[in-house]
């Protein structure tokens, strides 16, 4: 197929690159390298620098896209939290632009929204189906993202489909800002100095390893429609993970705890039931084999 994915020089996005090249896809790649790296890209991939907040016509005419992985966002709570506004430019209208270019072609799209953003807090894992209380105006533009989407498809009778992912790890995460926390610690534990961990840390998340997603993404073509969890059903507290970490890379390491982070959510984790029963598609990676490879991978940056 021919596909473009936006926010393919990222961390996600260039991982579902390499996955569609070696299925023989065409790729087009949309990003404007604010955030991803130019050499993320793989050589078979056609890169498009380009800003989703301007119209996306011209890219999509050259690329003829069957579908598009919508991941481009502006991810960072922080961020939007300072700058409302910019955040929606990016994640509200960024994504309304990309729906527009994609119906000239008849494309599908399969976007990226977020799980613990939406939701809120968890008294036991998400459904679909439960109420979405986001408390970060991030939050807020993925599921006015995900509302376009579905509006689209009422609209216009398209299939688009969103993915709400967990916590989400692995090769290529940037340990920088508001990266994951499993790249923070690694990197931390690489670098010999003391991780920090806020609160408690009894907060919990639910951790999915990128190739998971990445398999996620690519099961989600050709389906009817909709919103699909995209976790692992299992609850991880950050002291949990500090531990797991030490032991997938068999290095004694220091933390140091600070006061907790305002509007952090304490409980964090997705039933991933929909995805099985209508993708075919269920979590492979378990925590300790993804921090690994992680750690390899971050070993020989």
């Amino acid at each position: 197929m021919r596909a473009v994915v936006t926010g393919g020089a990222g961390f996600i996005g260039s991982t579902l690159v390499d996955t569609l090249l070696a299925r023989g896809d065409e790729v087009h790649v949309v990003d404007d390298l604010s955030s991803g790296r130019r050499e993320q890209v793989a050589e078979g991939a056609t890169l498009h620098v380009r800003d989703i907040r301007e119209p996306l016509a011209e890219t999509f005419a050259e690329a003829r896209p069957d579908v598009v992985f919508h991941l481009a966002a502006q991810v960072d709570v922080r961020v939007s939290v300072a700058d409302p506004a910019a955040d929606a430019r990016t994640n509200v209208i960024g994504t309304v632009n990309v729906l527009e270019a994609a119906r000239a072609h008849d494309a599908q799209v399969v976007f990226t929204s977020t799980g613990g953003a939406i939701y809120g807090e968890c008294d036991e894992p998400a459904l679909e189906e439960d109420a979405r209380l986001p408390v970060s105006p991030y939050g807020t533009s993925k599921l006015a993202g995900e509302e376009y989407l579905a509006t689209w498809n009422r609209l216009y009778g398209s299939s688009h489909v969103a993915l709400r992912l967990g916590n989400v790890y692995g090769p290529r995460q940037d340990p920088h800002g508001e990266a994951g926390v499993v790249a923070i610690f690694l990197s931390r534990i690489r670098d010999g100095k003391p991780a920090t961990i806020f609160g408690d840390g009894r907060q919990t998340r639910d951790y999915v390893a990128a190739s998971d997603v990445v398999r996620a993404l690519v099961a989600a073509v050709g389906a009817g429609g909709g919103g699909f969890n995209v976790g692992t059903g299992v609850e991880t507290s950050v002291l949990e993970l500090w531990q797991a970490c030490r032991e997938a890379t068999g290095v004694e390491a220091e933390v140091v705890h600070d006061p907790p982070r305002l509007g952090e959510l304490q409980r964090s984790v997705l039933d991933p039931g929909r995805a099985e029963r209508e993708l075919g598609w269920r979590p492979e990676v378990a925590l300790p084999d993804g921090l690994r490879r992680t750690w390899e991978w971050l070993r020989e940056e």
